[in-house]
């Protein structure tokens, strides 16, 4: 699996974000080399807490699969995800993350805890990277330019 050209398919997505005033967050579900959902943040387009990239990615994908079982799934997306998120890729089922950039505040795969360690259902293998450099320049150019 070309695990840059998907992780490059969530930054084109979280480059997309910084147009609706979002911080740049993007993501990307893929099953047997196919991406089938795609998702980035519109927390401030939507006026919406819940508008994360990985919930619209997981909506989507199972939109397009026909299930909420996203078994065979892996999720790419440019920043670690949170606790919300997190937990809705245990209850989706997808059973690999590859993430971008650490998210020390609320980082749920290893940042401030690994949810996905704990005795749930589902337990994803995770991966940092690849384009962890370029997930993280896109969030601190985003930032410095509110300065």
């Amino acid at each position: 699996m070309n695990h840059e050209y998907f992780m490059g398919e969530a930054l084109a997505l979280a480059r997309e974000a910084i147009a609706g005033g979002d911080v740049p967050v993007g993501c990307v579900i893929v099953k047997d080399g196919e991406i089938v959902g795609r998702g980035r943040n519109r927390r401030e387009a939507n006026a919406d807490a819940t508008a994360h990239a990985e919930v619209e990615a997981i909506r989507d994908a199972c939109a397009r699969l026909g299930s909420w079982r996203l078994h065979g799934c892996a999720l790419y997306v440019t920043l670690e995800p949170c606790p919300m998120c997190a937990g809705a890729i245990i209850n989706a089922r997808v059973e690999e993350i590859r993430y971008g950039a650490r998210e020390e505040n609320s980082g749920c795969c290893g940042s401030v805890l690994n949810l996905f360690e704990e005795r749930f259902n589902c337990r994803p293998r995770i991966y940092q990277g690849p384009l962890t450099a370029e997930c993280e320049g896109v969030l601190q150019a985003f930032f410095q330019s509110l300065r």
